[in-house]
């Protein structure tokens, strides 16, 4: 089958920036794919990359959508190549969209969020920002808390840890509570070994530290599973679908902490994922609610037997997505 191909690029702000190892972000970039089918039914996609996480970029997802021709095929939407992988992650969930029937309406209409926060993971601030931001979140429903360290010296960030801590246990009451601390791959050995023994001391509070080593750093930080008690989760080590297979392939068998909108192919990371039954924990990439319904649904479909919170407690941290509506 046919489709007419249109795209719109879009700019979100996020409220204050976001802090992280990387550096700061203040706007996120994307694109709306529409792909309208020879018979009439429409379907949107959206390709929301990060660059610097291991993702095509912008301007090269950009550039792929200005040269395509304004009608492709199922040919093309299928053979993207691997570098690409928002691109087919958008083209593909687009293709879905227009096969099920989907239409543009209600695409922007349909809730597919959980009905309570409490099966979310909120993102907090950074810095001492957290302790603030944890009571604001949790007033909000959030019951998991994701907190980036490795952005102030190592000390300050610690005292902050513990009052972080304290401050959720004497809120749990009846309700479970759970911490993920995120080092988007910026600490050294040494570092990492020094946060580890004190996420050991705070005991079963902390859920795993993510990505605490360098992307090229992964036997260190499978020798780092075997020495301490608190789990550890990938994230940029696994961006693609690529390297989760590969780290796979090399025995990584600590948990999957997956971002659908830059991992590529739908299907294919659907039968990676059920074929090996990892540990996997579903993220948002700041995507749109476009981007957002398709790796929800994925998340369900995979992610359906695990009892960890979905990483995507970050719409309080971006300003409106009104301007989807005036794309067309």
């Amino acid at each position: 089958m046919n489709y007419k191909f249109e795209f719109r690029p879009y700019q979100r702000k996020f409220k204050r920036p976001l802090q992280t190892s990387h550096g700061t972000w203040e706007i996120r970039e994307g694109i709306i794919l529409r792909l309208t089918a020879d018979n009439g039914k429409i379907g949107l996609g959206e390709i929301a990359p990060i660059g610097w996480f291991g993702s095509e970029t912008f301007l090269e997802a950009l550039d792929y959508c200005r040269n395509l021709p304004d009608v492709i095929s199922d040919r093309t939407i299928f053979s993207l190549p691997p570098n690409l992988p928002a691109c087919q992650f958008g083209l593909e969930s687009a293709w879905e969209s227009a096969t099920l029937k989907t239409d543009f309406k209600s695409a922007f209409s349909e809730d597919q969020t959980p009905s309570s926060r409490s099966n979310y993971s909120g993102l907090l601030p950074g810095g001492e920002g957290a302790l603030l931001g944890r009571q604001i979140l949790w007033m909000q429903g959030y019951r998991t808390f994701k907190w980036k360290i490795g952005v102030l010296p190592f000390q300050r960030e610690v005292r902050i840890l513990q009052e972080l801590a304290i401050a959720l246990q004497q809120a749990t009451g009846d309700h479970p509570v759970s911490l993920r601390l995120d080092a988007n791959g910026g600490l050294s050995l040494a570092e990492a070994e020094a946060w580890l023994q004190i996420c050991d001391q705070l005991g079963g509070i902390l859920e795993y530290l993510e990505q605490p080593l360098p992307v090229t750093e992964l036997e260190a930080m499978v020798g780092l599973l075997d020495r301490f008690s608190t789990p550890i989760a990938l994230d940029e080590s696994i961006a693609t679908l690529p390297q989760m297979q590969s780290v796979y392939r090399q025995g990584w068998r600590g948990i999957y902490v997956i971002k659908p909108c830059i991992a590529g192919s739908p299907s294919e990371l659907r039968q990676f994922c059920h074929l090996n039954k990892i540990d996997a924990v579903f993220s948002s990439v700041f995507e749109t609610e476009v981007g957002r319904k398709v790796a929800l649904k994925l998340a369900g479909e995979i992610q359906h037997s695990s009892q960890r919170a979905l990483g995507f407690g970050v719409d309080h941290l971006l300003e409106s997505e009104k301007f989807l509506e005036d794309l067309w």
